[in-house]
């Protein structure tokens, strides 16, 4: 897929997903304020019912006292003896004590006179005790009301006597019905940053298949090029050794041998990096256990890079300080790795030069660091030059030569030994990589 039909392609996700968040953004907009005038009629309409319900019970409890005062031939006049002191609890003031079977009939009587079906409670206090004396919980069903225990009425700041009815099954406050409003967003926004997660997580794959698509293609076209031009030189080097006339030009003969062997080797350098390729594709890098001194492989790689560190007027300094040396580990694979940091520092390293590889003691660990003072890596390209076929933009430099594999395969052979590889690097005035791998613990 190329650059354009991405892009086509991501712009009209990137629409489709706006679309989608706006759609639901209006929707949601218009659902709250329907659902708030609902709310706010539910409202309304409830507020009416219960002030209505309230009238009745002030009506019923005034006529009940009447009565009271009736039977007990009290001639008082009780202006405004009912007080509701809860939107669920009413106060009634009398003058003397009552029976409570007497209180419990009126009580029944009245509200199934005004139509209250509602259950209810009552209680009356004694001033001589100072105590709510008595309570029933009474039911339209006898059964609920011969095992409902009753609540314990609260005590009233209240002068004399009175009794109290309390409704349990209404609630004390209307239900705010605002809470249910905010479900109405929790579920369509939940939905939404969902799909917006899956299409930026979706892009990221795109975008990331993409780039690792063009580091590969790079690759192709890189290795092809390196394996072709040895090969042409090889080719070429033959025809000339192969005329017979050459034996007489033994220098010229000489030359092109050289030219062969070294094109050779350059070859099979190539090679040895698209196996190590081959060698990371598996599922797990297969490593032989044994004790291995880096001094000696850090010599071994030095000696093997000494040919092209001369070719461009560079030398390999050792400094090897580390007072234990040995690690459990692949000889062969630390010894490409280790032959791969200091390949780089060929390549990069600016001519005239020294390549300084270290080794120090850290804890349990061993460091070893090959340090160059070459063209040095930029901080955000830094993050990236382990990754698998990347190469560092060299701007104007066109003679390094690479395939981008050789930080990758060191990474991964670190990551096998329980070890790491770090940069650390200035534009322009060299770089510095560290490989840490642990001691052996048996040496």
């Amino acid at each position: 897929m190329g650059r354009r039909a991405i892009g086509t392609l991501m712009l009209l996700a990137t629409l489709s997903v706006v679309g989608v968040v706006l759609i639901q953004l209006i929707w949601l907009r218009q659902s709250s304020q329907y659902r708030k005038e609902q709310v706010a009629l539910n409202k309304e309409q409830a507020s009416q019912l219960e002030k209505q319900f309230n009238d009745r019970v002030v009506m019923a409890l005034g006529d009940v006292t009447e009565q009271i005062l009736t039977i007990n031939k009290d001639s008082t006049d009780l202006y405004d003896a009912v007080k509701q002191m809860r939107p669920n609890y009413f106060a009634v003031t009398i003058n003397d004590t009552l029976h409570p079977y007497l209180l419990e009939a009126l009580l029944r009587k009245e509200f199934s006179r005004r139509h209250i079906e509602d259950d209810f409670e009552y209680g009356i206090y004694d001033c001589f005790t100072d105590s709510i004396v008595y309570g029933n919980y009474v039911s339209q069903d006898t059964a609920i009301s011969d095992t409902m225990p009753h609540s314990q009425l609260p005590k009233l700041d209240k002068d004399g006597h009175y009794f109290g009815v309390y409704f349990p099954t209404r609630q004390s406050t209307l239900w705010d019905e605002d809470n249910d409003v905010g479900w109405t967003w929790i579920f369509p926004t939940v939905v939404t940053l969902i799909v917006f997660s899956f299409f930026a997580y979706s892009v990221w794959v795109i975008m990331r298949q993409k780039r690792l698509s063009e580091m590969k293609n790079d690759f192709i076209g890189n290795m092809t090029h390196e394996l072709k031009t040895p090969i042409s030189t090889i080719a070429l080097s033959s025809e000339v050794i192969s005329d017979p006339a050459i034996v007489q030009e033994p220098e010229r003969l000489r030359e092109y041998a050289r030219i062969i062997r070294s094109e050779n080797e350059r070859l099979r350098t190539q090679v040895e990096r698209v196996l190590q390729l081959a060698t990371l594709d598996k599922d797990s890098v297969a490593m032989k256990r044994e004790a291995v001194d880096m001094h000696q492989v850090a010599s071994a790689a030095a000696e093997s890079i000494k040919l092209p560190a001369q070719e461009r007027d560079m030398r390999v300094e050792l400094h090897l300080d580390a007072a234990i040396s040995t690690v459990a580990g692949d000889r062969v694979h630390l010894t490409n790795a280790v032959f791969n940091l200091l390949d780089n520092a060929v390549k990069y390293g600016k001519p005239g030069t020294a390549i300084e590889v270290r080794s120090s003691q850290r804890g349990n660990e061993l460091l070893l660091s090959v340090k160059d003072e070459g063209i040095g890596i930029r901080k955000e390209d830094q993050r990236h030059v382990f990754e698998r076929f990347y190469r560092v933009p060299t701007g104007n430099v066109h003679d390094v030569k690479g395939f981008g594999l050789g930080l990758h395969y060191v990474q991964q052979i670190a990551f096998a030994h329980g070890g790491g590889v770090s940069v650390r690097s200035e534009l322009g005035k060299g770089s510095i990589f560290t490989l840490s791998l642990p001691l052996n613990q048996s040496s």
